[in-house]
């Protein structure tokens, strides 16, 4: 069966304008936080703002019209170049294919990380990906080579619904690994990854469909990839990486191409390996050469630097650091990858303090860690922990005991918020470096806290 066209689409100018010089990495942390401003949730990046302006999304859902009627008042849906409500009502609009509507505002100020997590997997599940997924997975569990029936047993084709289910799931979890971190996060993500490739490999789609489903999937194993690292699952997430590379490999990617290197050589650094994060980091520069995006080029510099770092090579990360500062000031574009919208000026000088610290000076890197903290985007609450520890480990370093503890208080009390195995191995840590000096007042009420913090809890 041939299959039919796709409906065309008329690009949302009047959005476009309203966006202004913002690039949309930019645009999108602005509708997040004008979100927070009104107690909504919405996990908004540069895809998301993308689909608007092409026209994909021809009417947002009712969290995000509050968003930008709050955003610019006074206008209308029409006035923002959306299609009425009324006029789409009933048609299965592609904005609320996979999507998990907001609370309504001020409710979602508690929503606990687990509950969270299920809202993930049961919307990407009742997208109408699970048929599909189910309809991919052998019968017989024992059976040594899994075999995939005929897509159309299903009895659906696979489309933009289920391709919308796929970027979702990606969007969701790196809003929550955000705010929450991830340990609490990776076991929910089996499913969705599975069932991303598991629609990959049913086939009859069209090659727009495809697309997206290459990149939705390797954009999501990158992302599970991630939780797994942040988590201390560094094999696993060695696995992930490697599985998104293979896709961009086979789809002609080269974003998300560059994007698997430059985590792979993040992971690489963490795991000891520094000549690998630098050759990695470097594969990822050669093909990133191919998209028109400073920024990225700018992080990916930063990954080398950090290769470099761990190698001790003082003149090579400096000389990575400089291209990553010379690119950065370069500003923000089009071209920026969505996955980009955390790398900021905060990110750039909490990168900059981990090279300073792994070639051992304390001072200038708790300088960078610092402003790091200061600059950090409220909505970034993991990488504000990050931040914040980082600085206690370069303080106890630097023979400032007092700050040190100050700064490790103020991790632990965000730890409440956060679960990352990374992040607790750094304070304990620091912790350890800290007990000699348990005479110092700061440093004992540190630890005091520290250790009800980190007691087991009788049942």
């Amino acid at each position: 069966m041939t299959p039919l066209p796709a409906p065309s689409l008329r690009p949302n100018d009047a959005f476009r304008r309203l966006r202004g010089p913002l690039s949309p990495a930019e645009f999108a942390a602005s509708v997040r936080r004008a979100a927070r401003e009104i107690g909504e949730q919405v996990s908004c990046d540069a895809r998301y703002i993308g689909r608007v302006e092409s026209g994909a999304i021809r009417c947002p859902n009712y969290a995000y019209e509050r968003v930008f009627r709050h955003m610019f008042p006074g206008r209308s849906l029409t006035d923002l170049g959306f299609a009425s409500r009324e006029s789409v009502r009933g048609h299965g609009a592609r904005h609320g294919a996979g999507t998990v509507p907001a609370p309504a505002p001020g409710a979602g100020a508690s929503i606990d990380v687990f509950e969270e997590s299920e809202l993930l997997r049961r919307a990407f599940m009742t997208s109408g990906a699970a048929a599909a997924a189910v309809a991919a997975t052998p019968l017989v569990p024992a059976a040594p080579t899994p075999l995939v029936p005929p897509p159309r047993r299903s009895g659906r084709r696979v489309g933009e619904a289920e391709a919308a289910a796929v970027e979702e799931a990606v969007r969701r979890i790196r809003v929550l690994d955000d705010r929450h971190g991830a340990d609490t996060l990776y076991s929910h993500t089996a499913t969705p990854l599975s069932a991303a490739y598991a629609l990959l490999d049913a086939g009859g789609y069209s090659r727009s469909v495809a697309e997206r489903l290459y990149a939705g999937a390797g954009e999501l194993a990158i992302s599970v990839g991630w939780l797994a690292h942040d988590s201390g699952r560094l094999s696993d997430a060695r696995s992930h990486y490697a599985e998104a590379l293979a896709t961009a490999r086979v789809s002609g990617d080269p974003a998300l191409e560059a994007h698997a290197f430059c985590n792979t050589a993040f992971l690489a650094r963490d795991a000891g390996r520094p000549r690998e994060a630098v050759r990695a980091a470097q594969a990822a520069q050669r093909v990133a050469e191919r998209l028109s995006s400073p920024r990225l080029l700018s992080l990916l510099a930063l990954r080398e630097a950090g290769g470099w770092a761990w190698l001790g090579d003082r003149g090579g990360c400096e000389a990575a650091l400089l291209r990553a500062q010379t690119l950065f000031g370069r500003g923000p574009s089009d071209g920026d990858p969505e996955w980009m919208s955390f790398y900021g000026e905060a990110e750039l000088e909490g990168l900059e303090a981990q090279c300073w610290s792994a070639l051992g000076d304390w001072g200038r890197a708790a300088d960078h860690a610092r402003r790091a903290v200061a600059l950090q985007d409220p909505h970034f609450t993991r990488n504000i922990a990050l931040f914040t520890t980082e600085l206690a480990a370069d303080l106890a370093h630097d023979g400032a005991p007092d700050e040190a503890a100050a700064a490790a208080g103020r991790a632990l009390r965000l730890m409440d918020q956060v679960t990352s195995s990374r992040i607790r191995r750094m304070l304990d840590d620091t912790a350890r470096r800290l007990r000699p000096h348990g005479a110092v007042p700061p440093v004992a009420d540190f630890l005091d806290h520290y250790e009800t913090a980190t007691r087991p809890q009788r049942v």
